[in-house]
């Protein structure tokens, strides 16, 4: 059982036409008609609106006709397969090279004539088809956009509709001219091909898609792996140094690179500190620096501006130096119970 005999029996049943099925569902009545006298073949799923305005329209349950559509598309696909692949039709590979810049455009055709349809044009045009066709599906609900592209191409809103479900629904093997003239035209403003990486990129028109540019990479590549700093490890080793790290600090430290210079955990230890600092970070409120040098707001509520800032802010740097001194003295002492050598620490040993 196919999609369209079931909706000629509901149709049936409740007394109803095709002409309002199509306002149902906001296309053509051609269109319908040729849905369901098989001339077409229903629409995937997945692509298209037009199911569920049906099914509600039909009083079918949700998702009923497009489970049948995409198993019908399921046969038919097969039997497609079984075919060799017939070459793209002399404009539409016109049209396509009239996208590609023109200092490349012969080479590109060179390719493209050596085989019906080989590779190179079968890897551009899906790449075209693919980028018009999530514009297409994202703007299907716009009737704003549909209205702009109908004027452009002399067409009604219902049939710019159904030129977008044909759209959808069609494949580097089975593209027509309408297609193209409906979508590939207006939104592909151009398109390049590096023929060594074979690297796509793709622009579409300002006026359908401003400022959007599509790139795809075809070439493999490595992954690089980072070699972890002896420090850092140290310093993670080292829990009495690294054990209060949150997550996030852990990600900082683990992300710096030093092109070729190699730090040492004391690097590591006092970068911590440095992302713990609030003096070192601008948009921090005047409250917050006050009470990290011991000023709570009930000491600070009743000076002036002036007066908060002589007394937090000038006593700040000093107060931070001598923090910053005892912390060092606290992890030399950690470091050496930890067995750490004293050259780690930067200290240079002593002659003899």
């Amino acid at each position: 059982m196919d999609v369209a005999l079931v909706i000629k029996r509901r149709l049936q049943e409740l007394g109803l036409e095709q002409r309002d099925l199509a306002a149902a569902a906001e296309v053509t009545e051609s269109y319908v008609s040729q849905v369901l006298n098989r001339r077409k073949s229903p629409p995937a799923s997945g692509r298209t609106d037009i199911y569920a305005r049906m099914e509600r329209f039909l009083k079918f349950r949700g998702g009923e006709l497009s489970r049948l559509a995409d198993l019908q598309r399921k046969e038919e696909l097969k039997r497609t397969l079984e075919a060799p692949p017939a070459p793209l039709l002399g404009e539409l590979r016109e049209l396509i090279l009239r996208k590609c810049p023109p200092d490349k455009a012969k080479r590109v055709r060179a390719i493209f004539e050596r085989q019906p349809i080989g590779e190179l044009e079968r890897l551009v045009t899906q790449k075209l088809l693919d980028v018009a066709k999530a514009v297409a599906r994202e703007e299907l609900e716009n009737e704003n956009w549909l209205r702009l592209v109908a004027r452009m191409s002399g067409r009604s809103y219902e049939e710019m509709r159904v030129a977008i479900l044909e759209f959808l629904d069609t494949d580097v093997f089975h593209i027509s001219p309408a297609n193209c003239v409906s979508f590939l035209d207006p939104l592909i403003e151009s398109w390049d091909v590096d023929l060594t990486s074979f690297a796509v990129e793709i622009t579409l028109a300002p006026r359908l898609a401003p400022g959007c540019a599509k790139r795809f990479e075809f070439v493999e590549t490595g992954t690089v792996k980072e070699r972890e700093e002896a420090g850092l490890r140290e310093f993670l080793r080292n829990k009495s140094l690294s054990g209060t790290a949150t997550e996030e600090e852990l990600r900082f430290l683990k992300k710096l690179r030093f092109n070729g210079r190699h730090p040492t955990v004391l690097f590591y230890y006092r970068e911590l500190q440095n992302l713990r600092d609030p003096l070192h970070f601008s948009g921090g409120t005047e409250q917050a620096i006050v009470e990290t040098h011991g000023e709570g707001p009930s000491r600070s509520a009743g000076k002036s501006p002036a007066q908060r800032s002589r007394h937090g802010l000038s006593l700040a740097p000093m107060q931070n130096r001598h923090k910053a001194r005892g912390s060092e003295k606290q992890m030399k002492v950690e470091t050496r119970k930890a067995g750490l050598p004293r050259r780690t620490l930067g200290q240079v040993p002593r002659k003899k």
